[in-house]
C-alpha cells in the first residue's frame, strides 16, 4: 500500500501524510490541539449516513472532506472506492494513515483546507462531507469548492447535525453563522443539479466518540447532471 499526500498538486507523492500543509496555520493548530487532547477522538467506525447513502453507488473516485482519523476513508477503500481524503489536522492524518496501513488499503492523503487544496476539478464520482467544520465566507468559497469537485453524473453527500444551525448553541461559544450548512449549498444549485435527498432524519450514530449525543441528521444528496 502507498500513502500519498497532495499539497501543491494532487499527483505529488511523499512519505508523510502531514507534509506541505496548505491553509490557515491557526485552523490547523486548533484542530491538532483537539486531536492531541485524546488518543482517539471519533468512534473509529464509518458514519451511518455515508454507509446508507453510498449503498448502490458504483465505486469510483471519492473525495472525503474532513476525513478525521480515517474511518470513512478506510471503509470506502475497502468497498472499492479510489479515495482521496482531505484534512487540516496533521495529528488526525497521521492516525488515519496508520489505520489505512493496518487495513491494507490505499488512500491519497491531502493535508489542506478545502478552499486551499489543489484538487482536480469536476473529477470525483462522490464527494462526501460528513459533519464538516467548513468556515463560511462572503463568496461562499467552501460551498462552491464542494460543488466544483463533483464530476458530471457524480454525487455530493453533505451531512450535518440537525439543530446546530440555531441560535440556542451560541451559549457554548460556537456561532452557527460562522459555518457552512446544507441549506447554503442547496441555495447555490442550478439546473445542472438534481436534488435526490434533502431532509432531516434520525441519525445512525456509531457508539462512542465525540458527537455521539446528536440524534438527528441533516442530509443533502445531490447529483451533478452536466
Amino acid at each position: 500500500m502507498t500513502d500519498n499526500i497532495t499539497a501543491g498538486s494532487p499527483m505529488s507523492d511523499t512519505s508523510s501524510p502531514v507534509d506541505g500543509y496548505v491553509g490557515d496555520p491557526a485552523v490547523r493548530a486548533e484542530w491538532d490541539s483537539r486531536y492531541a487532547d485524546r488518543q482517539q477522538l471519533w468512534s473509529g467506525r464509518p458514519n451511518g449516513a455515508l454507509v446508507a447513502e453510498s449503498t448502490g453507488l458504483t465505486p469510483g473516485r471519492v473525495l472525503d472532506v474532513g476525513c478525521g482519523e480515517g474511518a470513512d476513508a478506510v471503509w470506502l477503500a475497502r468497498n472499492g472506492w479510489k479515495v482521496t481524503a482531505l484534512e487540516v489536522s496533521g495529528v488526525a492524518l497521521e492516525r488515519a494513515a496508520g489505520h489505512a496501513r493496518d487495513a491494507g488499503v490505499a488512500v491519497r492523503w491531502v493535508h489542506a483546507a478545502l478552499t486551499e487544496a489543489t484538487l482536480p476539478p469536476a473529477s470525483f464520482d462522490l464527494v462526501s462531507a460528513q459533519y464538516p467544520a467548513l468556515l463560511r465566507t462572503p463568496d461562499a468559497a467552501a460551498e462552491r469548492a464542494l460543488l466544483a469537485a463533483v464530476a458530471p453524473g457524480g454525487v455530493l453527500l453533505l451531512v450535518h447535525h440537525a439543530g446546530m444551525d440555531t441560535p440556542q448553541t451560541h451559549d457554548s461559544g460556537f456561532d452557527p453563522a460562522d459555518y457552512v450548512w446544507p441549506s447554503m449549498v442547496a441555495a447555490l444549485l442550478n439546473d445542472d443539479w438534481e436534488v435526490e435527498v434533502d431532509e432531516q432524519r434520525p441519525r445512525v450514530a456509531p457508539d462512542g466518540g465525540a458527537g455521539a449525543h446528536h440524534t438527528d441528521d441533516l442530509v443533502l444528496r445531490v447529483r451533478r447532471l452536466s
